[in-house]
Order: structure tokens, then C-alpha cells, then sequence
């Protein structure tokens, strides 16, 4: 069987979230890069292990947009760089086993469950008034934004300062696994996202 990294295993890794597990990939698989194989499936991002799908979100350009009062300005360094990204990401879970003497990837899962919302809100437009309501989120959309709210955090977390993407990328997956409202970005932004949508009822 597969070991991630050739040192990770998948095969005793529990989901308790029930309607995250239909969406959470864990085969078993040496290099987590499928190079895009399911991009054009229905539905074909569920079929990617879900450190890849982490990779991706990392991926992501600095375009100079404002993101929670921060600007950041990468200039693209990571856009394209998957190899790079699977580095970072084999990097910090290496941190995460050091620091919390488990498997990296049930560290990352419990987050996960930690960090994804469950109710937000749309934009809805009736006789020219717009307005928003609350709305169930479901579950791709939930495991999408806890993923891009960590690799999000890493990011800032990395940009301009001593500390490489590995270890804030780790930093961020241990203090979301732990439920720390203190210094978890994703924890934080689904507080947020829950508050937003409880004054839209």
C-alpha cells in the first residue's frame, strides 16, 4: 500500500464529519498530483486526495487584491509551481509530526471538520431590492473554503516575514486542529461567515 510522501499513512485516518467523508479523498497514493486528470469531471475534485487539492489552494497568485486588510503581492511566484506547493505541504506536515506526534494528515482532517462552515450567505434580488439570506452550505462548498482559508493563512502568515510557507502552513493546520479561536485564521473566518449568516435569518 501507498504511503503519502513514501512515510504517511491514509489507511487508519478517521472522518468524523459524515457529510465531509463523501467529499474528503484519501487514496492511497505515493505523489499526491494528478495532473489535472478529473479538472473536467462533474463533480471531479472529490475524486482528488485531498493534500493535492491543499497544493492547489496554495497555488494561488498574489493579484494585490485586499484580503482581511492585507495585500498580498507574491507576483505569481507560486502560480504553476506544483512541485514547489508538494514540497511546502510535505515540509509542514513533517513540522505538524514533530510538533504533535501524529499522523500529519488526521492532524489536517480535524481540521478541516474544524474549520468548515456551515451556514452562509447569498444574494438574493426581489422587485429591484437586493438582499441576503442565509442559506445552508453544502458540503463541497464547506470543504472548499476551510481549504482555501488555511492555505490562505499560510500565505499571509509567510508574506514579508521570518517565517517560511511550511511552518506557518503547519502552524495554521495545528492551531485549526485544535479549535484555537485565538490564532486560527480559518477558525476565525468561519466564525465570521456563521455570524454574518445568523443576522441574515
Amino acid at each position: 500500500m501507498d504511503k503519502l510522501f513514501g512515510k504517511y499513512s491514509l489507511d487508519n485516518v478517521v472522518i468524523k464529519d459524515q457529510s465531509l467523508a463523501q467529499n474528503i479523498s484519501l487514496k492511497p497514493i505515493l505523489v499526491p498530483h494528478t495532473f489535472g486528470r478529473n479538472s473536467k469531471k462533474v463533480l471531479g475534485k472529490t475524486q482528488v486526495n485531498v493534500v493535492e487539492r491543499l497544493a492547489n489552494k496554495l497555488m494561488r497568485g498574489g493579484t494585490g487584491e485586499k484580503t482581511s486588510g492585507k495585500v498580498i503581492r507574491t507576483k505569481g511566484r507560486m502560480q504553476g509551481k506544483k512541485l514547489k506547493a508538494l514540497k511546502v505541504v510535505e515540509d509542514a506536515f513533517g513540522i505538524v509530526e514533530g510538533q504533535t506526534k501524529e499522523n500529519p494528515i488526521q492532524v489536517l482532517i480535524r481540521a478541516l471538520e474544524n474549520a468548515a462552515p456551515r451556514e452562509d450567505v447569498t444574494r438574493v434580488s426581489h422587485g429591484g431590492v437586493s438582499y441576503q439570506i442565509a442559506v445552508d452550505v453544502s458540503a463541497t462548498r464547506r470543504l472548499d473554503m476551510a481549504l482555501r482559508n488555511m492555505a490562505l493563512a499560510a500565505l499571509m502568515g509567510a508574506f514579508n516575514k521570518p517565517k517560511s510557507l511550511s511552518q506557518a502552513l503547519a502552524d495554521e493546520i495545528i492551531s485549526t486542529a485544535k479549535g484555537d479561536m485565538q490564532t486560527s485564521y480559518a477558525i476565525k473566518k468561519r466564525d465570521e461567515t456563521e455570524r454574518m449568516a445568523r443576522s441574515a435569518r
